[in-house]
């Protein structure tokens, strides 16, 4: 591949995802179902679990696939048109910084968990899988969706790494992990006083 279309499909892949991770789904689907916008209630934060508070499982699904998705077709559309792995990971990193700063909605998103587990499993099926897998255990184990979140992205680069995946996506995911342990600063400092809010009936 020429240098210069080598460069022009690294930054296609990147603007496009971008634009694509900036449809918030969170807020997209309250619009559509006539619920409070997630940006005012509860957390304030538009994601998956915060919509749950405040809408429902209809909505809070709706909104999970939706970011899921995001971060899958952005992956899987550029794999489809290059085998190059820093397209992959300029598909990955756009989808998810835009669902974390959307240009459509004044760049206030949410943490990036489900866009950036989609875009795993865009980059490998048997990584997502573990993943998922990952936190589902850690979501029945404590019921707090910030630990899932964190412990399920703690791994991601090591499985990914453990099926032999590529050298720069396997450093791309790592530097993922690092920012969403930092959009959950708060969550962090929350479950360290005692305070963090559980998902689920009270045990």
């Amino acid at each position: 591949m020429a240098n210069t279309e080598y460069l022009l499909l690294l930054a296609g892949a990147f603007v496009g995802s971008y634009l694509l991770g900036s449809l918030s789904s969170a807020i997209l689907v309250c619009r559509a179902l006539r619920i409070p916008d997630p940006r005012t209630t509860g957390s304030g934060n538009p994601g998956a679990t915060n919509v749950l508070r405040s809408g429902g499982k209809l909505a809070a699904a709706l909104t999970l696939l939706g970011d899921l998705g995001k971060g899958l077709v952005a992956v899987l559309v550029v794999r489809a048109l290059t085998e190059a792995p820093a397209h992959w990971c300029a598909a990955a990193a756009g989808a998810f910084l835009g669902h974390l700063y959307p240009v459509f909605f004044a760049f206030r998103g949410g943490k990036g968990v489900a866009t950036a587990l989609g875009a795993v499993f865009g980059l490998s099926w048997v990584t997502g899988g573990l993943a998922a897998l990952t936190w589902l255990a850690l979501t029945l184990a404590f019921r707090f969706s910030s630990v899932a979140a964190l412990g399920t992205f703690a791994g991601v680069p090591f499985y990914y790494w453990l099926v032999g995946g590529e050298a720069l996506v396997t450093a791309t995911l790592a530097g993922i992990a690092l920012v969403l342990f930092w959009r959950h600063r708060g969550n962090i400092a929350r479950l360290l006083r005692g305070e963090e809010s559980r998902v689920g009936p009270p045990g």
